[in-house]
Formats: C-alpha cells, structure tokens, sequence
C-alpha cells in the first residue's frame, strides 16, 4: 500500500486554513480519516461547527473588497501559480488522493492533472472579464451592463473528486473577484487541505481561499445558512443538495448545485460494437463507478444485444482489482456504507428479476480481507423499472435492458428524474442530428466514452443540478450582473 513515511497526513489533517493561517478554532473534536483500500486510519481532521464556519466567513467578507479590487490579470496570476504548484507537486497530491480515495495512482494523477487544468483554464480568463454597453432610448443617455464579483463563495466539495472539484470551483471563484470558503468532503478532506498548502506556498492574500472540515449537517450547513455567504456551489448527492437548497432558501440565496445522475448507454443496431463496448466499460468502472457521468443503465438494440453483452461482460471480467498504489483497473470503494449500499442495490434488482451475467459482489477474502472492496458485477433486466435501472448506483455494477429500436431508447432514457448525461453510439447521421433535441440532459457523449473538457459548460437538468461548471458558461456563473443608466445630458 502507499508509503506513508513519505507523506505525513497526521500533520496534513491536524489543522485549518483559516485567513492565511493553520489552526483548530471551532473545532468541536475530530473526524477520522481512513485508507479505503485498508480501513486503516492514516489521519484525523478537526471537526468543524458554527464558530469554525463563523470565522473563515469573517475571514473571507474581510478580504473581499480588496480581493474585488485587485485587477483581474493579477487575480489571473495567482491562480496561474495555484496550477503551477499543483502540477509541481503533483505525485505527492496523486498519492494523497489514494490514500484517502482509494482510487488507482494513474487515475489519482489524471485528477491531479484535471485540478490543475480547472484552475489554468479559468486565470486564462482574467482578461475575458467584459460588460456590455447597450443603447438607451433616451438622449445623452447609455445603458451599461456591468459584471461584479459575488463576494463570498462556500464551495463544497464531493468525495469522488476531491482535488479536480476544488480547481474546478476555486479556479473561477477566485478570477472573479470572489473569496472562497472551501469545505472538503468529510471522507477525504485531506486533498482540501493540501491544496491550502499550496495556496499558502504561492502567497494568495489572507483570507481570499480559506480551506475548513466538517460534517455536512454541522459545518455544512452553517456556511449554507450563514448572511455572509453569498452564493453556494456543491457537487454532491441529491439528498445533500435538497438539504441545502432548503437551507439556504431562507436567504434567498444563489445556489450551483451539482447533484446525481443516472447516465443511459444507448447502443444501436449500426453501431461500432468494439467501440461502443470499450467506451461503455470505462464509462462504467473508472473510479469503481463512483462518478455522477457514470454509464448507471445500458438500452442495447435487441439486434446487436447478444453480441455486445458478450463482449463486454468478457472485457469486464478482465478488469484487475488490486492495491491502488499497483495502478489496477479498479481501487476500492470509498467506505463500508457505500458496499453495503451497493450490494443492497443488487438484491433489490435480482428480486425485480434481473439475471445475473457477471456475479462479483463485496469481496472479504484475501487481500481484500481489509479494507472496502467490491467486484464489477454485470445484469441484464426484463423490465424497465428495475431498481437498477431507475436508481444511481454510483459503484461498480450496471445492468442492461434490450429495445426494438431508437425512439424507445430515447423515452426509457428520458423516463427519470435525472438529467445528467447520456450517451449514444450510432452511425446513422439523423440520429446523431436528432439526438441533443430528443435527448433531455445537460451533457451527451455521442460515440465517444465519458470526460468532460474545461472549455465545455458540465450542467445537469431536472434532479441533476442548477447551474453548471466550467468553460465560459460556467465562469459567467461567478458574476453578478449591475445594469447603469448613464446620462450626461
């Protein structure tokens, strides 16, 4: 497993970052962090409450007004030399995320890479700053459109990503104009808390990125709750996001909310079956499935369903499982309660008749007598409202259900309360051109696997979210608009 001599995740988690300094204040005791792979305790964080979300607020409202004053190429820079940081200390970063993760090191360092990418992207935009000047119907008169920074922005965090989510909310956040409170899942608020380090390491200003741990209904919600938060972005399940947007409707207050997702796999009879298994195989296990754009239900054409659940059930038996520190296929799953959430999932679904085409499961044997594991695991359903197919899964398993044709793809895939991603493989044109109309989701990969790009806008509809990351749409999202009429008259 990792060596942790190298790395000392004690002194990591010991301490917030709290306007430009490390401390423990309001910390109500201390939350242990575990190594998934393991289920040994490799560190403990404070456990913040309302005075720990009270003065990293404080610290955050103090460092706005100047924050928002510093010129946007200079705000760029900073967060230019975040990204540096990031990408040169990126092995340590790597392995922080596998430690507390479980996720494989190579897939620990595409993370890392996305982190600093997020944050690259988003400095690169300093100068893109603009407003617009619209012409009044008045004389001697102009109407300006002005954009200003929110002020205060909470950004919470989820466990599946821990350090490409803090890039992809602390990059914009920052070259806005805003200053950030960041809350690092309870489950992995180590990778959070490094990139505090580094923030300290490149001399961002006290106050303007502040780096805190908790628990959600605590900590969280008080920095949801608080007058001096100005606007929320949380990626995260639709529990916690239903739980702040009540929190935070007292205040009226301007909410980014990344939920779940239930990504349909739809695969037509003309399609590169090769392809669309490989793509659907890593849609589908990246992570230990523990990704919202996740493959979550395949809708094969009955007519290349034999041939594609051959293959793919044979390429996922090929999968390796291993310590995440030997680069596998898949890692662990993230904690106890998430295999027995799984496997409970898988019952339910075998109750509703679904066959078994691949059985894999929780595993307790042998190397992985420790720590948290689970095996992928393949089903095919016979009726549309398995549990499988209604449900996120958000780990290793996926079923498969078989269609007569593309509109009846479309209407199971659009059939849920989610509206994340979808994806289709096909290689008739008119169904490619029909696809983003029929197709109700924020996100399609259309004959391509999962991975979303920082020049993109990663939105979701229905249950999936309000507003969205990334790209210019998503930079504009860290703006408040101030309309000016001007008259010299």
């Amino acid at each position: 497993m990792l060596d942790e001599r190298n790395i000392d995740l004690i002194a990591l988690g010991r301490e917030v970052f709290v306007n430009g300094s490390w401390s423990q204040e309001g910390a109500t005791g201390s939350l242990l962090v575990d190594n998934p792979a393991t289920g040994e305790v490799i560190s403990e964080t404070p456990d913040g409450g309302a005075g720990m979300a009270e003065a990293a607020l404080a610290a955050a409202r103090a460092a706005a007004p100047g924050w928002a004053m510093t010129p946007a190429i200079e705000r760029g820079r900073a967060v230019q030399a975040l990204a540096k940081a990031v990408r040169d200390n990126a092995e340590t970063y790597a392995r922080i995320i596998t430690a507390e993760q479980g996720k494989p090191i190579g897939q620990a360092r595409g993370e890392v890479a996305a982190c600093a990418e997020f944050l690259s992207h988003a400095a690169s935009g300093a100068r893109r700053i603009s407003g617009d000047i619209v012409a009044s119907d008045n004389r001697n008169e102009e109407i300006h459109i002005r954009r200003h920074p929110y002020g205060v922005v909470v950004a919470l965090t989820a466990w599946n990503y821990p350090a490409a989510l803090a890039g992809r909310k602390a990059g914009p956040a920052l070259v806005a104009g805003n200053t950030l409170v960041l809350m690092s899942h309870e489950l992995t608020p180590l990778s959070g808390l490094f990139l505090a380090r580094l923030a300290e390491q490149v001399g961002l200003p006290a106050g303007v990125f502040n780096v805190v741990t908790g628990r959600g209904p605590t900590l969280g919600a008080a920095l949801v709750s608080s007058p001096e938060t100005d606007l929320v972005t949380m990626t995260g399940s639709l529990r916690a996001g239903r739980d702040i947007y009540a929190a935070g409707a007292a205040d009226l207050k301007v909410l980014r909310l990344e939920l779940g997702g239930k990504a349909p796999f739809i695969v037509m009879e003309d399609a590169d079956i090769d392809a669309a298994v490989d793509a659907a195989v890593a849609a589908r296990f990246t992570n230990c499935g523990q990704i919202c754009t996740c493959n979550e239900r395949m809708y094969l054409h009955r007519a290349i369903a034999d041939s594609f659940l051959e293959r793919f059930v044979a390429k996922t038996r090929a999968l390796t499982m291993d310590d995440p520190m030997q680069n596998p296929d898949l890692g662990p799953k993230i904690s106890a309660v998430e295999v027995d959430k799984v496997a409970a999932m898988v019952a339910a679904g075998r109750a509703a008749g679904d066959e078994v085409l691949l059985a894999g499961g929780p595993r307790h044997d042998g190397a992985f007598a420790q720590g948290h594991w689970y095996a992928p695991t393949v089903l095919e359903s016979r009726d549309a409202q398995s549990p499988l197919l209604r449900d996120e899964i958000f780990g290793p398993v996926i079923s498969a259900l078989r269609v007569d044709g593309f509109d009846e793809a479309v209407a199971l895939a659009n059939a849920s309360r989610f509206g994340l991603s979808a994806y289709l493989f096909t290689e008739d044109r008119h169904r490619l051109m029909r696809a983003p109309a029929a197709l109700k989701f924020g996100e399609l990969y259309l004959n391509r696997s999962n991975g979303e790009q920082v020049q993109g806008f990663h939105t979701g509809w229905r249950h999936s979210g309000l507003g969205g990351e990334d790209g210019a749409y998503g930079f504009d999202g860290y703006f408040r608009k101030q309309t000016a009429y001007s008259t010299w008259a």
